[in-house]
C-alpha cells in the first residue's frame, strides 16, 4: 500500500498534519496541529485531486468562504479558520475547527431519541440554519445561503464543555447563495433527502432545506426515512418526492406517541408544494420553543447543569459589627471595579467581609441597574465578586425571603474572540427571577485572572448596592461554583491563552447572548420546581 503523501507533513509552515480522519468523492480530511497557537488541534480538508479544476476550485473556496462567515455568526455551524493552496501539491485546502462526536445518523442507530433530546437536537439544527437563511455578505450584496444537503450524516453532535451537547451543522460543499446565477436543470444533493424542486433542478430556496429537515426529523423519530423508492435511482426518487405521499408515524409503530404539534409540523414540512411548508425556519422553531415550554419536568435534563436534589445552602454575610471595626477610609472610588486593585493601608488587614460591607459603589460606574465583577484583596487572600445595583425594595426583599434559589453557570465560547458568560440569578416566588449576566474577555489578563480565582477559591462575593444609598453596601451573597464546572476554568484559561485574538470580542459577547437567551426559559422552570 503506497504511503500517504500528506501524512507528516508541515503545510504553510504552520500545519502538523497527522492520520487521514475522513474522506469522500470531493476532498480528504486529515487531523492536524496549529503550531502557531500551541499546537491546537484542527482540522484540514483538502480538495480532491482527482476533481482538480478551475470549477472545482472555486467552489472548494467558495465553501470556506461561506463556512468562514457563517461559523463566525453561528456556534451551530463549523467554523472554518484558514484557506490556502499547498505548495507542494498546488492543492486548494481549508482549515477548521476539529470536531470529536457523533453525526445524527449515528445517534438514531444507537438509541431511540427521547422527546427532550429531539426537541433540543432539532432546535440546534434549525439555529444553525437559520443563520444560514439569513444569509451572508458576499460583494457587498447579502445572499442567503440554502444548505442544499440537510441530512443525518452532516449533522455533527459533540460533547461540549460549556454547552453540554452541541450540534454544528456541517458540509457546505454544494451550498448555494439564492439568486446566484447557477445552470438551470443541474441536480446536487443526497437523492432520500432532496425536495421535489430540487430533484427538478429549479431555483431553490429556504423551503427546500425546511423539506429535507422534515425528511431528517421523521427519522430521527422513528429510525426510518418516510418515502420509499423501488430503487435507488434519479428516476425512481423523482416520483417518490413528486407523488408518494409520506408514511404515518402510526404506520411505522401504533404505539408511537409524540406530540400532536411536533407530528403536524414534520408532516408539513414534508409537503409536495412549497408554499404548503412552514415558509421559514422561525416557524419550526417557534413550535419547538411552546412544546419545550409546555413540559418543563420532561425537559429539566435537557438544561445544561441538572438540578441538584436540593437547593444550594447559601448563607448570606452578615454585616460585621460597628462596635468591632475600627472606622476606615472609603474604598478608594477613583479605581474601576473591573480593575484588579491592591488593597489600601485601611483596607490591608480587614476581612473580605468587612471590605465587603465598606465598599461604596465607584464614581466612574452608572447609577443604574448594572452587574460588573471586582477582586477583592487583602493582605491573606484574594477573591472574586459581582457588584450589583439595585432598587433598595428589591433587596430588601431578596434580604428577607428564605426561597431564593441561586443558580450559578459559566458558558465559554473560545472563537472569534475567548469569552466567558458568568451566569448568576436569583429567584423566589414574590419577586421572580433576577438574572446577573457578566461577560469576561479570555485573552485580557483581569479576565484570566478572575477565572482562575473563580477555580481556586470556588465561591464568590455578591454585593448589593442600592440606587438611592449607592455609598455603602446594603447586602452581600457568598455564592460556591458549581463543582463540576472548576476544572472547565482552568481548561477555558489554557485554550484562551492559546488562541490567537481575533478582535471579535463583541461578537463573541453577541453569540454568548443569544445563547443566554434561549437559555432563560429553561434555567426558569428548573429555578420554579426547586
Amino acid at each position: 500500500m503506497s504511503k500517504d503523501p500528506y501524512y507528516g507533513r508541515l503545510l504553510s509552515n504552520r500545519y502538523q498534519l497527522g492520520e487521514l480522519i475522513g474522506k469522500g468523492a470531493m476532498g480528504r480530511v486529515y487531523q492536524a496541529q496549529d503550531n502557531n497557537l500551541g499546537g491546537v488541534i484542527v482540522a484540514v480538508k483538502f480538495l480532491s485531486q482527482t476533481v482538480i479544476s478551475k470549477k472545482a476550485r472555486d467552489r472548494f473556496e467558495r465553501e470556506a468562504k461561506i463556512s468562514a462567515q457563517l461559523g463566525e455568526r453561528s456556534i451551530h455551524i463549523i467554523r472554518v479558520r484558514d484557506y490556502g493552496v499547498d505548495d507542494f501539491t498546488e492543492t486548494p485546502f481549508y482549515v477548521m475547527e476539529f470536531l470529536k462526536g457523533d453525526s445524527i445518523r449515528d445517534v438514531i442507530k444507537k438509541e431511540s431519541l427521547t422527546m427532550p433530546r429531539f426537541l433540543s437536537l432539532v432546535r440546534q439544527i434549525c439555529l444553525g440554519l437559520q443563520s444560514a437563511h439569513h444569509g451572508i455578505f458576499m460583494d457587498n450584496k447579502l445572499y442567503p445561503v440554502i444548505h442544499r444537503d440537510i441530512k443525518p450524516s452532516n449533522i455533527l453532535v459533540v460533547q461540549d464543555l460549556s454547552f453540554g451537547e452541541l450540534v454544528k451543522v456541517l458540509d457546505f460543499g454544494i451550498a448555494k447563495l439564492q439568486a446566484e446565477e447557477e445552470a438551470t436543470h443541474s441536480f446536487k444533493g443526497t437523492l432520500a433527502y432532496c425536495s421535489p424542486e430540487q430533484m427538478e433542478g429549479k431555483e431553490l430556496d429556504n423551503r427546500s432545506d425546511i423539506y429535507s429537515l422534515g425528511v431528517m426529523m421523521f427519522e430521527m423519530l422513528t429510525g426510518e426515512i418516510p418515502l420509499r423508492a423501488d430503487t435507488h435511482s434519479f428516476g425512481s426518487w423523482y416520483k417518490v418526492h413528486h407523488y408518494q405521499p409520506p408514511r404515518s408515524f402510526e404506520s411505522i409503530d401504533a404505539n408511537f406517541r409524540f406530540p400532536k404539534p411536533i407530528a403536524d409540523m414534520v408532516m408539513k414540512c414534508l409537503a409536495k408544494a412549497k408554499d404548503k411548508r412552514p415558509q421559514s425556519i422561525s416557524e419550526i422553531l417557534q413550535i419547538i420553543e411552546t412544546e419545550i415550554a409546555s413540559k418543563p419536568t420532561q425537559l429539566r435534563e435537557a438544561i445544561e447543569e441538572k438540578a441538584p436534589e436540593k437547593p444550594p445552602q447559601v448563607e448570606p454575610i452578615k454585616e460585621p459589627e460597628k462596635e468591632k471595626v475600627k472606622e476606615t477610609k472609603k474604598v478608594s472610588q477613583s479605581k474601576s471595579a473591573t480593575q484588579s486593585t491592591q488593597p489600601t493601608r485601611e483596607t490591608l488587614y480587614l476581612s473580605i467581609d468587612d471590605i465587603c460591607y465598606k465598599a461604596s459603589w465607584p464614581s466612574d460606574k452608572p447609577k443604574a441597574e448594572i452587574v460588573f465583577p471586582h477582586i477583592l484583596r487583602n493582605h491573606q487572600e484574594s477573591v472574586p465578586s459581582l457588584w450589583v445595583m439595585l432598587s433598595q425594595e428589591e433587596i430588601e426583599g431578596r434580604r428577607r425571603s428564605n426561597s431564593y434559589n441561586p443558580y450559578k453557570q459559566f458558558l465559554f465560547l473560545p472563537s472569534p474572540h475567548p469569552m466567558m458568560l458568568w451566569i448568576t440569578a436569583l429567584y423566589n416566588p414574590q419577586q421572580g427571577p433576577r438574572w446577573l449576566p457578566c461577560y469576561l474577555d479570555l485573552k485580557s489578563s483581569m479576565g484570566q485572572e478572575l477565572t482562575q480565582l473563580l477555580e481556586k477559591v470556588g465561591s464568590y462575593r455578591l454585593l448589593f448596592f442600592s440606587l438611592e444609598k449607592p455609598e455603602r453596601c446594603a447586602y452581600v451573597m457568598n455564592l460556591t461554583v458549581p463543582s463540576k464546572q472548576r476544572p472547565m476554568l482552568l481548561e477555558w484559561i489554557t485554550t484562551s491563552r492559546t488562541a490567537g485574538a481575533s478582535g471579535q470580542s463583541k461578537m463573541s459577547k453577541k453569540l454568548l447572548k443569544e445563547e443566554f437567551e434561549r437559555l432563560k426559559p429553561q434555567v426558569l422552570r428548573k429555578l420554579e420546581v426547586l
